[in-house]
């Protein structure tokens, strides 16, 4: 819902999650501020994930594959084509209720289904309830805990292991326990010799605001079961490097922030009256994109 209002407010241009996520109803006080706060977070998250996913796009010549873990209604397949930046395959992977939500939208709405025929050759497309392959697009219904079925399942869906491969995963191993996360960065740095992987999540969760974090998620009945990880910058980086990853980097949304252009920040702070500053730097010192490289071709 959040992208949604901040794509309909102007802070960034979505033309396809309207047909994932309906329109939310107008905020009201006193939520507000604290919205604005999220929006303006949220801006800083898609900027500073994309600017890396381009610049491995652009790197390897879209000569590779992305796999998009935990995707839910994302929309980046759509936008990559619409850039002429689509990789030579594109996976999405989240549990099947969710894939099979996402299949029903794009069966039934033709701007999600037109680009995808658009961009298929060869044999026909396969599609059912839980999982779509196309030749350049597919979803897979799995569960991120067992990386053995979810190879299996990707497989199947042509993964190839050869091909340079970005791995993206937004807000999802958080929600694993550390054994469950571990295995799933093992099993991706053993399985291909020249990868990145991108993540995104919750960092300094042991100081009082990540505290109260992490009861306000629970008041939900929203538990991290992975949230010991992420405890510094360096307890990120570590999780990265003790699985297998070769060089690993981390840094917090605020650092984010002040790389975005100037242009940019000035333009998005005048969409919406930003008063709560403070409010603001706390949130996105609790958030970090880190990302990680194994390279057997020193691409």
């Amino acid at each position: 819902v959040l992208p949604r209002f901040a794509v309909s407010v102007g802070y960034w241009k979505d033309p396809y999650i309207q047909y994932f996520v309906r329109q939310p109803k107008e905020r009201k006080a006193p939520e507000i501020n604290r919205g604005k706060v999220c929006v303006a977070g949220y801006y800083a998250r898609v900027h500073g994930v994309s600017h890396l996913i381009k610049a491995f796009l652009k790197k390897t010549e879209c000569n590779c594959q992305i796999v998009n873990l935990g995707a839910g209604m994302d929309t980046l397949f759509w936008r990559l084509k619409d850039e002429n930046l689509l990789p030579r395959k594109y996976f999405e992977v989240d549990f099947p209720m969710i894939v099979a939500r996402k299949i029903h939208n794009i069966k039934s709405k033709p701007p999600l289904s037109k680009p995808i025929m658009e961009s298929h050759s060869g044999d026909s497309l396969l599609i059912d309830s839980h999982s779509l392959d196309s030749s350049r697009y597919s979803i897979v219904g799995a569960d991120l805990r067992f990386s053995s079925d979810l190879e299996e399942k990707l497989k199947k869906h042509s993964l190839d292991i050869h091909l340079p491969t970005l791995l993206v995963a937004e807000c999802v191993l958080v929600y694993m326990t550390p054994q469950q996360s571990a295995n799933l960065l093992r099993w991706a740095a053993s399985t291909f010799p020249v990868a990145m992987v991108i993540n995104y999540e919750q960092v300094n969760m042991r100081d009082r605001f990540g505290q109260i974090m992490i009861e306000n998620l629970q008041r939900r009945q929203c538990s991290l079961a992975g949230v010991e990880l992420c405890s510094s910058l360096h307890s990120q980086r570590e999780r990265l490097l003790l699985n297998g990853w070769e060089n690993a980097r981390a840094i917090d949304m605020m650092k984010v922030y002040s790389f975005l252009p100037q242009a940019d920040v000035k333009r998005i702070e005048a969409l919406e009256f930003l008063d709560e500053k403070e409010l603001f730097e706390q949130l996105m010192q609790h958030y970090c994109i880190c990302w990680a490289s194994k390279d057997s071709s020193s691409l």
